[in-house]
């Protein structure tokens, strides 16, 4: 069983018992959080597409700890007149565990 879910403006595909890295979220460590936007549930080839959503439809999840993402670099040269940059970014990211997925 799976389903694919809207979390902070991103579409992820989740199961049951398995961690994932999302954006940031808002709870506290070790807090329970619900996922209301569920857009696909997948229940052994029984498959519910929403409009835009599934009414009713909820995912339970466990925030696990928050975290930032390895370093991304991004550079910028612009060759003739002795131009360049270097920038580093890292993304906030949250670990989270799927606990339940209710349809």
């Amino acid at each position: 069983m799976y389903a694919i879910v809207n979390i902070a403006g991103q579409q992820v595909k989740v199961e049951e018992g398995k961690y994932y890295f999302v954006p940031r979220l808002s709870a506290e460590k070790d807090a329970e959080v619900v996922f209301d936007k569920v857009l696909l549930v997948d229940n052994e080839n029984n498959v519910k597409v929403g409009v835009p959503t599934i009414e009713g439809a909820k995912v339970s999840a466990k925030v696990l700890e928050h975290l930032k993402d390895e370093k991304v670099l991004v550079f910028k040269k612009k060759r003739v007149i002795s131009y360049q940059k270097l920038n580093g970014h890292r993304q906030y990211l949250s670990k989270i565990l799927v606990t339940k997925i209710e349809n």
